[in-house]
């Protein structure tokens, strides 16, 4: 049976969440002043991004919650005991300008518009539906999905089957009639294949050496693949 819907992921496949994160850091350190241990801006935007990848993970494996993993990332980023109020303001002032840079990547769109109307659109993502319905309605595209199933409100997340299986009955169908587009190799893509959907790999970085897994480098290709155009991928994996 053919493939009748995509399932999407957003952050770093839709939204290009790491350009607006790195921006909206360094606007915000030039409006708070560079923490005292940090030597340079680009010093600490990386440790921004490590400190980001660590206390989602926890987030994530339901060590915390929402609001916790961002309070986690601001007590450790600025290496001092803070009450929750401080940290909050403090992250407050980041996500302003975080969100004044929030962009799709210009291949979204167009790509939701040749897809349409041979494939129903769904999101599946790890974070929470408020944050996530606020994020696509401000970029423009929250129409565009009939399904949002959030692992917050889920109670798991990717990659565990049951997140992907879920996403599928709010869809009324069946894995095998589903594709899965993100930009996670394991948490997505080989997810995705483990519960039974296609899983498509958007390696919009150019990492490769996955040569397990279907992978694209940008959503140009997406179409052809979903048709079967062997220059993008195995077209028996698509039915």
């Amino acid at each position: 049976m053919p493939i009748r819907a995509v399932l999407w992921d957003i952050d770093d496949t839709l939204f290009d969440y790491t350009g607006a994160d790195h921006t909206g850091m360094r606007l915000h350190l030039e409006s708070v002043g560079l923490p005292e241990a940090y030597a340079s801006a680009d010093e600490a935007l990386g440790a921004w991004k490590t400190v980001t990848v660590r206390h989602w993970a926890r987030f994530a494996a339901g060590e915390t919650d929402f609001v916790g993993q961002r309070r986690d990332r601001v007590r450790e980023f600025l290496a001092r005991a803070m009450e929750d109020a401080e940290a909050d303001a403090w992250f407050a002032g980041h996500l302003s300008h975080f969100e004044a840079a929030w962009a799709l990547f210009p291949d979204v769109v167009p790509v939701l518009d040749r897809l349409v109307p041979a494939y129903r659109h769904a999101i599946l993502s790890n974070a929470g539906t408020d944050h996530q319905h606020h994020k696509l309605t401000t970029l423009g595209i929250r129409d565009r999905f009939e399904v949002m199933v959030c692992a917050v409100e889920l109670g798991i997340s990717k990659p565990e089957p049951g997140a992907f299986h879920a996403a599928c009955e709010a869809l009324a169908l069946e894995p095998h009639e589903v594709a899965y587009v993100g930009d996670e190799p394991d948490i997505d893509a080989a997810g995705a294949v483990a519960a039974g959907l296609t899983g498509i790999w958007l390696d919009r970085k150019g990492r490769g050496g996955r040569s397990d897994l279907v992978r694209i480098t940008d959503l140009d290709q997406l179409p052809g693949l979903l048709a079967g155009d062997t220059r993008f991928g195995a077209p028996d994996t698509f039915g």
